[in-house]
């Protein structure tokens, strides 16, 4: 039995199948659903949890080369809101592009988890390093 790090099963075998330069997103609770892609959905209550959380634990077991997100999230976050992006991107390279090209990027991602996250636009697409 699993008692540290992520134990959530289909999170743990989606990260499984994750290779180097292969994607996977983690999105906020209004993100559009794709069949193709297998979704894990985690979402409980409004920002239970949230897109930072997922991202935070994530990352402590996935190497992550770049990040994108949507440029409409720098014009629709908080400076607050930003920075802890910001962080929780620490030393990964991040790309902001619009939304509609972020957009193009799901359909090849090996995943999508989706978060109770109410902020505008705070999805992420994890490129593995």
């Amino acid at each position: 039995m699993l008692n540290s790090g992520i134990l959530n099963p289909q999170i743990l075998s989606l990260m499984a199948r994750v290779r180097h330069t292969n994607s996977l997103v983690i999105a906020d609770r209004g993100f559009p659903f794709w069949p193709e892609i297998e979704t894990v959905d985690l979402s409980l209550v409004d920002d239970v949890p949230t897109v930072l959380q997922v991202l935070a634990a994530v990352r402590a077991n996935f190497s992550v080369g770049q990040a994108y997100m949507a440029r409409e999230f720098q014009k629709n976050s908080s400076s607050t809101t930003r920075a802890a992006f910001a962080r929780g991107l620490a030393g990964v390279p991040l790309k902001f592009e619009p939304h509609v090209e972020f957009k193009k990027r799901v359909p090849v991602a090996i995943g999508l988890i989706r978060t109770g996250d109410t902020i505008q636009y705070a999805n992420v697409i994890l490129i593995s390093g």
